[in-house]
Parts: C-alpha cells; structure tokens; sequence
C-alpha cells in the first residue's frame, strides 16, 4: 500500500508524497550523501528505512527522481512520539516548504493517529533544521524545548558534533 498526496501548489510540477519503498534505498543513499551537513547511513541502513519504516518515513518524487526524503519512527515505550530521523532535500527543491510538507504528511497518516509529540536532534550550527523543527512547532501549536541530547565525547567520542534534543508538543492531530 502506497500512501501518497499531492503537496500544495507552491513547489513547481508538484512533486509526490508517497511511503518509500526497497527500490528507493539507493535514491535515499545518494540523496543524503548530497545533503551536507546530513550524516550519511550505509546504503543498507537507508534500505532499512525505506521498508521497516515505511509508515514513518515519506519519500517525495519529481518527474521520477527522488527530491525529497524523511526518515522517522514511533519511539517503541512512547508510541505517542514521532522521532524525525533525518530530513533530506534535494537543492533544486529547497526554500519552497517540501520538508514540512514531508512531515505533514507522515503525521497525517493512520499510524500517527496517536502522536502528540515530535523528537529529533540537531548540531547546533545545523541552521536550517532549526528553522524547519521551529516552523513545524509554530505550525502545530506545540511548544518546541531544547535539552542535551548527544554529547560529542561522552557519546560520539569526538568524532561528531553535539546533538541538542528537540522536543515539539504536545499537540493534538487533526482527525482525518
């Protein structure tokens, strides 16, 4: 089953929304990978994402080519909180709202019936995603709050940036 919607007018040629599928796992590889400051995955995690987690993930196609992709899942003892993986647009479909859109659409669909809040975590210097988690909390009347999430020696032994916890909500779903 393919869950898919048709985003708004204000990207051109209006792109698809649709749950990702085994044969996108590449598409989101590459996609990543051109996605600076993203962390790229193993191609077979990103494969991982596009099936396990296909009811919370969202993959946005333009004239058969990947754009877009977010990677999520409900926290297994919080089932009422969405942690948003990773965000990835491509350049020629940024500045135009596909992210949000993205996440719209996850949030839209039956699994997340029961969400009331949303998680992620962001490298403080990482500017656009704290627009987008800003916008999106705005947007869902939530409040967004900051706390240590990962720390860069404790948890990344110096290897990678510190990630601030991010945490939107509560918020109630519009039923549809």
């Amino acid at each position: 089953m393919r869950d898919s919607v048709n985003l708004a007018p204000e990207l051109s040629n209006n792109p698809i929304l649709r749950a990702p599928t085994a044969e996108d796992g590449m598409s989101v590889f590459r996609l990543v990978e051109a996605c600076s400051p993203l962390d790229p995955n193993s191609s077979y995690c990103n494969l991982l994402q596009c099936t396990h987690f296909a009811v919370t993930s969202v993959a946005a196609e333009l004239d058969g080519e990947l754009v877009g992709f977010v990677s999520g899942y409900l926290i297994p003892d919080r089932p009422n909180t969405l942690f948003v993986w990773q965000v990835a647009v491509s350049e020629k479909a940024r500045g135009q709202g596909l992210a949000t859109k993205m996440i719209e659409a996850i949030l839209q669909r039956r699994t997340c019936r029961g969400v009331q809040f949303i998680e992620t975590t962001i490298t403080e210097d990482n500017a656009g995603s704290w627009a987008l988690f800003e916008r999106l909390s705005s947007k869902l009347d939530g409040k967004l709050e900051r706390s240590n999430g990962f720390d860069k020696d404790r948890h990344f032994d110096g290897q990678h940036d510190s990630e601030k916890l991010v945490r939107i909500g509560p918020f109630v779903l519009p039923i549809g």
